[in-house]
């Protein structure tokens, strides 16, 4: 499974190279309730094909219906909102006082080396920035080390495309388990390690990617970047521990492990021992999740995502 980004990117790609236009469409601003966050994108075809989302669906059908009617000619970008009046949200059945600023971009052959370009960082695991001209249409890319907010000015778009946050979970018990589904519903890239073949081959949870192996080892090979998150669920220390000594010494995003209070202090003692510093162990989100009295696995999880989803509207509303 692809984040949507890349799945609209790839899309493109596949209708530029087969010689079919398209249009691209961003939002670019909100104002009140939105279905969509700014950034979101997606994509047509003059013949009705689809992909993405840029409203939940209330405002993709009026969309779609005046590109195929010629109502904007594509010449260069152009701006257009929706929920302007009152009237316009009943009809579309956008959320009471919300509106959206979209930008509209005609699509041609000359625009493949860009798209393509962005899905080539993507599969690296890059950061891109996509810079578009509002004037003359022309797009350039440039490689940026961290995601930042969309903007955009009387002159430029700047739209930064990042790659899928991989979620590493050290445990393939039932926890696991629940966590997994969450995050797979999340758009996140989900792996599950456990140095026990038989818990392995015990999985019933949702289809993806099962490694065995030492956790240090797995952390190191597979969850090392900044757009990780690498979550201990053992109840191991001997596992945990291991996973954990290694993943606060990578720039992953985020660090969590399962425990009670208690338990983390003995967990942050035995840390110390193996030679952590106090900024690595500052790090560490434990008791993991939002507090918010979960007992079974499925509350757990929804307390795991929640701290995740908090975190990252926190990131990127401080770097807009």
């Amino acid at each position: 499974m692809q984040s949507m980004d890349h799945e609209v990117l790839q899309h493109l790609s596949t209708w530029l190279d087969s010689g079919q236009a398209c249009w691209l469409c961003t939002i670019v601003g909100t104002i009140g309730s939105s279905p969509r966050p700014a950034g979101s994108i997606a994509a047509t075809t003059d013949e009705g094909l689809q992909i993405g989302s840029v409203s939940g669906g209330c405002v993709e059908e009026d969309l779609m219906e005046k590109l195929r009617n010629g109502v904007y000619s594509g010449d260069r970008p152009e701006l257009i909102e929706y929920g302007v009046t009152a009237e316009e949200n009943e009809r579309l059945g956008l959320p009471c006082g919300g509106r959206i600023s979209l930008l509209l971009q005609r699509l041609g052959a000359g625009d493949k080396a860009w798209v393509d370009g962005t899905l080539a960082a993507l599969d690296r695991r890059h950061c891109i920035e996509r810079n578009l001209d509002l004037h003359s249409g022309a797009t350039t890319l440039a490689a940026v080390e961290r995601y930042t907010a969309l903007s955009i000015d009387e002159h430029t778009l700047r739209q930064c495309f990042g790659p899928r946050m991989r979620m590493l979970l050290v445990g393939a018990g039932q926890l696991s388990r629940s966590v997994a589904e969450l995050a797979l519903a999340m758009d996140y890239e989900v792996m599950v390690t456990d140095p026990r073949q038989a818990l392995l081959d015990q999985w019933e949870g949702p289809a993806l990617e099962l490694r065995r192996g030492m956790p240090d080892d797995v952390v190191r090979e597979c969850a090392s970047d900044r757009h990780c998150v690498i979550i201990t669920l053992t109840h191991d220390p001997r596992i945990d521990d291991m996973a954990l000594m290694e993943a606060l010494q990578t720039d992953a995003w985020y660090v969590g492990a399962l425990g009670s209070l208690r338990t983390t202090e003995k967990r942050l003692g035995r840390l110390r021992q193996l030679g952590l510093s106090e900024p690595q162990l500052a790090r560490l989100n434990a008791p993991v999740g939002l507090d918010i009295g979960s007992k079974t696995p499925i509350e757990i999880a929804v307390a795991i995502l929640a701290q995740l989803t908090q975190l990252q509207r926190a990131s990127r509303a401080a770097a807009a």
